[in-house]
């Protein structure tokens, strides 16, 4: 089942139960899914820019909740909240830490990386294998880490 499947067949669920919060975050991902599909560049949506498209929205919402509870904000925090729950249960499981160390150390086994000098060869790989499992600020400290090693 694709996406916009599950999408559809998740809000017409919400809306039967009433879950406000499920049908005002599975319609911002309908959103710019159409806003992704309409925008005029032609290209279609695969599974990789589904992701992508997901993260961006749950990160952008990280960093309005950030902002909110700063400004001690709840009754604006909580939305944002229950919109960051709801979309990640689209994004795949996160790497464990221990599984994300197991991935890099791989893609340094593999691209023959020793130094910090390699660490752009690393990220590109490492990136393209953690597909959407991890964020990329961690998969920077992981792979600096492991190169200073």
């Amino acid at each position: 089942m694709s996406l916009q499947e599950r999408i559809t067949d998740d809000l017409k669920t919400a809306m039967r139960n009433k879950d406000e919060a499920g049908k005002r975050s599975i319609r911002a991902i309908k959103q710019a899914i159409l806003l992704q599909q309409t925008d005029g560049s032609g290209t279609t949506l695969d599974e990789a820019g589904e992701i992508a498209l997901l993260q961006k929205l749950v990160k952008s919402r990280q960093e309005s909740l950030e902002i909110y509870e700063q400004q001690g904000r709840d009754d604006l925090a909580q939305p944002e909240r229950e919109e960051i729950e709801v979309i990640s249960r689209y994004l795949p499981e996160p790497l464990s830490e221990e599984k994300l160390d197991a991935l890099i150390k791989q893609v340094i086994a593999d691209t023959g990386a020793t130094s910090m000098r390699d660490m752009g060869k690393v990220m590109g790989q490492a990136n393209a294998r953690a597909a959407g499992r991890a964020d990329g600020k961690q998969i920077a400290a992981t792979v600096k880490r492991l190169l200073s090693q």
